[in-house]
């Protein structure tokens, strides 16, 4: 299975850093995985973790990190960020192929990977083979049923079923918890350019009309799921 395009950092990765470095300005995201997982001293892979951007704040305490990133530039632009952190290493893969052991992570994160549910199947059943006992899936993205950004989202998606997606997570025994944070800007320019790349032109175009300042609230959904001794995956 060949990976699915991200255009947005994979045309862009220079804006989409900018718009990294805007996200969640409040740490809202993270105080909320934060009370679910502590990952001082664990294994710790970010899946489809694209330029590596949160691996260093991982390895801040974690004893390893892996980030798993199909599309190859990305990778090198990982690796160069990097470089000085010997606890993090890159492997060039797709979610439903990782080359790891089974059971050889405490943490499994995935930021903004998983939007659509359906379909996800095959990097969930990889994700619980890697994890040990006990260890969390992690799985954050977008919440499309909150405006402002939502709508943005559903305009440029109409065939996307935000509520049915949530349905998919709930019955496969994921807990759901909904964060509403900012992004905050620096300049203009740079609130205007990374919606530029999120977002059709002409939703762009209205977003950044509906968007005065230098900031936007965008909410997100945390998904998290705890793999028990003995766990059998449905999709193995």
């Amino acid at each position: 299975m060949s990976a699915f395009p991200s255009p947005n950092i994979w045309r862009w990765p220079d804006v989409y850093e900018q718009e990294n470095r805007a996200q969640d300005a409040a740490g809202a995201i993270w105080a909320a995985l934060r009370e679910v997982v502590d990952w001082a001293g664990a294994d710790v892979v970010d899946v489809g973790c694209g330029d590596g951007f949160h691996l260093p704040l991982f390895a801040g305490t974690a004893r390893s990190v892996v980030g798993v990133e199909p599309h190859p530039p990305l990778v090198e632009r990982a690796l160069h960020r990097t470089a000085g952190l010997p606890t993090v290493r890159m492997l060039e893969a797709g979610a439903e192929n990782i080359p790891l052991a089974d059971a050889s992570a405490d943490l499994v994160h995935a930021r903004t990977a998983y939007f659509f549910g359906p379909g996800c199947e095959p990097g969930l059943a990889e994700a619980d083979r890697i994890l040990r006992p006990g260890g969390l899936l992690a799985i954050v993205d977008l919440d499309a049923t909150r405006p402002p950004y939502g709508d943005w989202m559903l305009a440029d998606l109409p065939r996307y079923d935000p509520v049915a997606a949530e349905r998919f997570f709930d019955e496969l025994g994921f807990t759901m918890r909904r964060i509403t944070t900012e992004w905050r800007f620096e300049q203009r320019a740079t609130l205007e350019a990374v919606l530029g790349i999120e977002f059709s032109a002409e939703v762009a175009a209205r977003a950044i009309a509906a968007t005065p300042g230098l900031t936007l609230p965008v909410s997100y959904r945390l998904h998290t799921r705890v793999k028990p001794a003995g766990l059998l995956t449905r999709f193995s």
